[in-house]
């Protein structure tokens, strides 16, 4: 499966140029943490809710959610819980 996404050690990493479609709603086995290392203007958004701007945020298992492309490349840091 091809991620929009370089990771390494929790660090995952979005390119400036990742097309939009890549960014799908999906969901995840296991509640996580995901908070954005340095400032950025991308989003994030849960489903049935506005969308936010990334800076650190709860994903609870079995949640449908995007990520919202904004500019320059998003370096997150997922904590799985």
């Amino acid at each position: 499966m091809n991620f929009p996404f370089e990771e390494q050690d929790n660090i995952r990493i979005f390119d400036q140029d990742v097309e939009e479609m890549e960014l799908v709603w999906h969901r995840d086995r296991e509640d996580r943490f995901v908070e954005a290392l340095e400032p950025t203007d991308w989003m994030f958004q849960l489903d049935n809710d506005l969308p936010q701007v990334l800076e650190k945020v709860f994903i609870p298992k079995d949640t449908y959610h995007r990520v919202i492309k904004g500019s320059g490349n998003l370096k997150v840091k997922v904590t799985k819980l």
